[in-house]
């Protein structure tokens, strides 16, 4: 068991199932599913206490219901929730439409955050910290973990130097086609030389692996998604567990995409324990296309 550190958001997603595909200028048809736990952070945090870790989550919810709702899930999840700020703001909150092929559209209501980054990183102790947030202003206190702890970061955002972390993960939806295809010159600059890593995901195409001399890719078994809400940040629990594990990247990719993979056959913004559990003893769950 690691002692593992997450920062990013934890949220109230509300979820509508559409009838017909997204389009513009329609009238849509959909069903109201209800509201579920969700944020990045959240997302990965519940995924890696699952998995058997002792999980610390930073990240900010409101002091209204909402607030209240999403830290009993956090609890009832096993994760340590005593630095998490309650905030006089609204608790993040997102509406999810997910289409007939399981693929979502996320429209962002409303976003909790501090107007600081979260000091306390510096006297958690950490075996892992994993970074799910776009604040820009996170890279001293990363610094400060870089010597005792594996940092993982994810992207964006992409500027020289945010992000000094020893493995780095992007959505290929998320960069640009220079970055694409120069993973190693955008991972040095970004971690500002720090990274032995990058691991960009490509849906349903599975993921690559970059580091100086090699090359890792790995594809994603076919299935007829369910849901394809939190998919990356479940990836990013199985890369995390299987380096915590000692295995190799070529075998951690495996890990990270059948965990991205398995996500996307819930009805649930990422990954619940039971399906951690059997991913955990090799049983997928998944319904094969």
């Amino acid at each position: 068991m690691a002692r593992i550190v997450v920062i990013g958001s934890a949220a109230h997603d509300e979820t509508i199932r559409l009838a017909e595909p997204l389009q513009a200028d329609a009238h849509l048809n959909g069903i109201l599913e209800g509201v579920r736990l969700g944020g990045g952070g959240a997302n990965t945090a519940v995924a890696l206490a699952a998995a058997g870790h002792e999980v610390t989550l930073l990240a900010a919810v409101g002091r209204d219901a909402a607030g209240d709702a999403v830290l009993a899930d956090l609890v009832a999840a096993g994760i340590d929730t005593t630095s998490i700020s309650r905030l006089d703001q609204p608790t993040t909150r997102s509406l999810i439409l997910i289409d007939p092929t399981g693929e979502r559209t996320v429209i962002n209501v409303a976003r909790c955050e501090a107007d600081t980054p979260p000091d306390r990183l510096r006297t958690l102790p950490a075996d892992v910290v994993y970074v799910r947030s776009r604040r820009r202003d996170l890279a001293p206190l990363l610094a400060t973990k870089t010597a005792k702890a594996l940092i993982v970061a994810h992207l964006p955002p992409v500027e020289p130097g945010i992000r000094p972390a020893h493995v780095l993960i992007a959505s290929s939806a998320d960069l640009d086609a220079a970055a694409i295809q120069n993973p190693g010159m955008l991972g040095l600059a970004t971690s500002g030389g720090l990274a032995r890593w990058v691991v960009i995901t490509a849906g349903a195409a599975g993921a690559r692996a970059y580091a100086a001399r090699e090359m890792l890719a790995v594809n994603a078994r076919c299935v007829r998604p369910v849901d394809t809400t939190g998919a990356g940040d479940a990836f990013a629990a199985g890369l995390i567990h299987a380096l915590i594990e000692g295995q190799p990247m070529a075998d951690a990719l495996e890990t990270a995409v059948r965990f991205g993979t398995e996500a996307t056959l819930w009805p649930t913004s990422g990954l619940p324990a039971s399906a951690v559990q059997h991913l955990l003893r090799d049983e997928p769950h998944g319904n094969p296309a």
